[in-house]
């Protein structure tokens, strides 16, 4: 195992996901923390690979990963509705616009060296909770929902860049690379 810093020991698991900036970015922070305080602190982020672990050296999948995001250009995300994956209880929020993209990078970069057979279909989303009891899904969504109906800024944001992750021991995700998307092209 590698140490990343202080001293976090590197497990083989790994994920490419799209950072989001704020102003979304604070309030899916605050968000998550009122609706899970003992899940600590996570940088919200679509994953478009979720984790795996790795056949060969990290660097391979890295040269994977430039070679597959080098024409993709960036594109818009508009974030839909809080919902529940019923057989996880994991509480989301959906993508509306942008999805379709997700799908295909999700298509296009799960293979070779990267490949693998998650054990749900690919879902683009942004977890708002993963580990609350049975009892507490329905409150949680409830507040979930009325939150975001109050969210008065922008429910969207712009994907131009891909980072690429790995987790720890303690379950800290490191930043090992950053993907640029291609820009739009300019108009004439």
């Amino acid at each position: 195992m590698l140490s990343g810093p202080n001293g976090a020991e590197r497990i083989n698991v790994f994920a490419l996901v799209a950072y989001i900036s704020d102003p979304l970015r604070s309030f899916l922070v605050d968000l998550r923390r009122d609706l899970e305080p003992a899940a600590g602190p996570v940088r919200p982020h679509v994953t478009v690979l979720p984790p795996r672990p790795l056949a060969g050296p990290a660097e391979d999948a890295c040269g994977q990963l430039e070679q597959g995001t080098r024409l993709i250009p960036g594109f818009e995300i508009e974030l839909a509705v809080v919902e529940v994956f019923a057989t996880t209880s994991v509480l989301y929020l959906g993508i509306g616009s942008g999805r379709d993209e997700l799908v295909h990078l999700h298509q296009i970069l799960n293979a070779d060296g990267l490949a693998y057979q998650a054990p749900y279909p690919y879902a683009p989303h942004i977890t708002l909770a993963q580990s609350l009891a049975l009892d507490q899904v329905d409150e949680a969504f409830h507040l979930a929902s009325s939150r975001w109906a109050e969210f008065r800024q922008g429910r969207g944001f712009r994907v131009t860049e891909l980072t690429f992750v790995q987790n720890t021991v303690q379950n800290d995700w490191l930043d090992l690379a950053i993907f640029p998307l291609r820009p739009p092209p300019t108009a004439p």
